[in-house]
């Protein structure tokens, strides 16, 4: 028996049976083959291949600069790894705001070239049209809503969103919108939670926070933040699961310590 055959898949079908059951869905970021692997591995629900790759893996200030193709090649690497989870990818900024056609096409190379399970995009009412032209094609989405850090320089500010009363009214609204629309799914980022958690009572589909407290169906993180492998960025909502960082640093500092002394390779480490 295979192991392909062993697992059960979790599909879009799966995460709305996990909401009806109370069920919390777990969702982290992964942009390679191997870390994906061992994400997929240790049975998390849903792989974001998230256009933060821009920032973690690129070095970007923000997500902006990552491109379609870059996103198709990250998405790639990571399906080529996963079983059981879902994989969502990032819809990068400027391949689908303002022009539904665009949208589709760009949605249909992330399908057709990375065999992932899902796009993902942000914003409510102004790419309603680029959500419904996706959908129409057979494709599913994810929105995303609250802090978009595609809408970095419009915002100015990674601060929370939805504190003022009009704000939290039009994602409400939004998010009602993207759920007619036929999105099996909406992240909410940087919201307060009371909101989160009232925007997951209202709707029937799933709502996955990242900072939108603990009322929602399920959350999610970037991987490197989670690990402790990106040091500078520490928001409220990250819990770092470990420090990556000084273990990766350790063990560098011991490989150079023994490449200098002659202790590696050793006689048993040669042919």
């Amino acid at each position: 028996m295979s192991v392909h055959s062993e697992v059960r898949k979790v599909t879009t079908h799966r995460l709305s049976e996990m909401k009806l059951r109370g069920e919390k869905i777990s969702m982290l970021t992964a942009y390679d083959y191997s870390m994906a692997q061992l994400v997929d591995e240790a049975g998390i629900d849903v792989i974001l291949v998230g256009d933060s790759a821009s920032n973690v893996m690129a070095g970007h200030e923000t997500t902006l600069p990552i491109t379609l193709n870059e996103m198709i090649f990250l998405g790639s690497s990571v399906v080529r790894a996963v079983n059981r989870a879902l994989v969502v990818v990032d819809l990068p900024f400027g391949t689908y705001q303002g022009n539904s056609r665009e949208a589709l096409n760009s949605a249909i190379r992330i399908m057709k070239e990375t065999a992932a399970d899902a796009v993902k995009l942000e914003g409510g009412e102004e790419v309603i049209e680029s959500v419904k032209r996706i959908l129409s094609a057979g494709i599913p989405v994810m929105g995303h809503l609250g802090l978009m850090p595609q809408s970095i320089h419009k915002f100015g500010t990674y601060t929370v969103r939805a504190k003022q009363e009009a704000e939290a009214e039009k994602l409400i609204n939004d998010a009602k919108l993207l759920e007619e629309a036929g999105c099996f799914a909406i992240v909410l980022e940087k919201i307060p939670a009371s909101l989160g958690e009232q925007v997951a009572n209202e709707l029937k589909i799933p709502v996955i926070g990242i900072g939108a407290g603990g009322g929602v169906d399920g959350q999610v993180l970037v991987i490197h933040d989670m690990l402790g492998i990106t040091q500078q960025f520490s928001p409220r909502f990250l819990r770092r699961y470990h420090n990556l960082a000084a273990e990766i640093k350790g063990a560098v500092g011991n490989y150079i310590n023994d490449v200098k002394s002659q202790d590696f390779p050793s006689d048993k480490e040669q042919y």
